[in-house]
Order: structure tokens, then sequence, then C-alpha cells
């Protein structure tokens, strides 16, 4: 039996990371594939050794909008095919999703927009949700019609369940715990059939959380979200044994307000 390990992590700038800790963080890592989101930058625009990273294969998925979004695909195997965008008119080129086929697994990096209530950013959240949900149903039905797996791994931008953040009284009404934005992801996990395999894996705890403000003491008092997920079809999900916030050990060590999020299925 093989096991595959897949890590997501939002790196809130890469440049900024690199400077903090990502690449002794990438050089550790026992992952198979990472999925980065938040890059933030164009591949000529990154050093050598993180733009191509010894042992890895990249696909980087910028933005057309300068120091915005951004997503990558690291794995150690070379893809059998690659993809940037879900055909959307609006989003492909925005840097908001790309895709790899490993032998019989499809595995995306997803950086979901974060919205403002009452502002066009959350009309352009909606817009995409709207999209992409019709785009993963597609993808789970070609998969199954091909006989693969998906895992969509990436910044959700919204927090599903009470569970999911700590301060949820206070948040109702802010963009990432809307109740239609939570509706929409009950039907990512219902209509389009994706199971949340970090929930699965640790159903009544609060959190894992993986997001936390750099303001105030959120890192320090664990007052943070649980925005980061890996969205598996069925059957891989059944197949997940372990899944971890790699949280840093003080604020200090931090190279990005969010930490990766790893997960290990047994094949």
């Amino acid at each position: 039996m093989s096991t595959l390990t897949v890590t997501t992590a939002n790196v809130n700038g890469l440049r900024a990371a690199t400077g903090k800790g990502y690449v002794e963080w990438l050089a550790a890592t026992t992952a198979d594939v990472v999925c980065l989101q938040e890059v933030r930058a164009e591949p000529e625009q990154l050093a050598d050794h993180v733009r191509a990273p010894e042992g890895w294969h990249v696909l980087w998925a910028p933005s057309v909008a300068k120091g915005r979004a951004g997503v990558a695909l690291l794995s150690r195997d070379e893809p059998q095919a690659q993809r940037i965008g879900f055909g959307s008119d609006e989003f492909d080129v925005t840097g908001r999703y790309a895709e790899i086929d490993l032998p019989g697994l499809t595995v995306a990096s997803l950086y979901l927009p974060s919205g403002e209530v009452g502002t066009p950013r959350q009309e352009e959240k909606e817009r995409f949700q709207a999209e992409f949900l019709d785009h993963l149903k597609a993808l789970r039905e070609r998969a199954a019609g091909d006989g693969r797996e998906v895992l969509v791994c990436g910044d959700w931008n919204i927090a599903h369940q009470e569970a999911d953040l700590k301060n949820w009284r206070t948040n109702r009404k802010n963009s990432g715990f809307l109740p239609e934005e939570r509706a929409w992801l009950s039907r990512v996990l219902d209509e389009a059939a994706y199971v949340d395999v970090v929930r699965r894996l640790h159903p009544d705890v609060e959190g894992p959380y993986s997001w936390w403000s750099y303001r105030g003491r959120a890192f320090d008092n664990d007052s943070g979200w649980r925005i980061d997920y890996q969205m598996a079809t069925p059957g891989l999900a059944a197949k997940a044994t372990s899944a971890m916030v790699e949280r840093a050990a003080t604020h200090p060590e931090r190279w990005s307000d969010h930490a990766p999020v790893t997960v290990t299925f047994e094949l």
C-alpha cells in the first residue's frame, strides 16, 4: 500500500514568505503535492530556488492583476496533464484555480475570493461561487467516468460551521461566515458530493483553525478561522488516515497568516 501526502498553504505573498521560513519548510516537508495560494508574484519575480525548487514539478497560475491572488501546484511526480482555470471567461486569468492530473487523481489549488459585505468584492465572490459549483460537479462526474478521484485544496474563504471559527457570534454578518456562503459550502458537500477531509477525521473539535489575523493576539489566543480545506471525492476521502494543521510554535515563527494543512491518504 502506498501513501499520498498533500499540503495546502496560503502563503500570503510568496516573496515575503520566502524570507520568513517558507523555503526551509518546503525543504523539510514530506508532502508529495503542495498547493499554494495568494502567491502574489509572477514566476520571473521569484528567486530561482523558489521558482524551480529542486525535486519538484511546478505549475504557476498568476493573476493578470499584478500583486494579487495567484495559485501554484508543486508535485514530486511529473503531472500527466495540467490546466489553469475552469473554463470561466471572468476568472480564468485571475490566479484563482489550477489543477494537475496524477495517476488516478486530479489535484487542484483554489483561492476563492474573500469578499466584503456591501461591496463589489462580495458580488465577485458570489459570481465565482456560482460558476465554481458547476465546475466542481462537472469535474467529479468526468473523473468518475475516467475512474479518477478529485482533491480540491485551498483557501475557500468561508468558515462552514460554528466550530470553524472562534468568534462566530460576532461574525454572522461578515463575509466568510454569511448564511448564504455557508449554505453554498453545504451545496459543495451535498449536491457536488465532496467530503471535507479534515472535518471527517476531526468531527467533534473546535477548528482546527488554519488562519489567524495578524492584528492583536489572535494567534496566541488561538482565535482563528478554519477556511483552508481539502475537499475530496468520497472514494479518496475514505482513504484519508491523518490530517493536521502545521501551526507554528510561536508567533515569530509564522511565515504566513495561514498555516499549512496536511492530509495523508493510504492508497
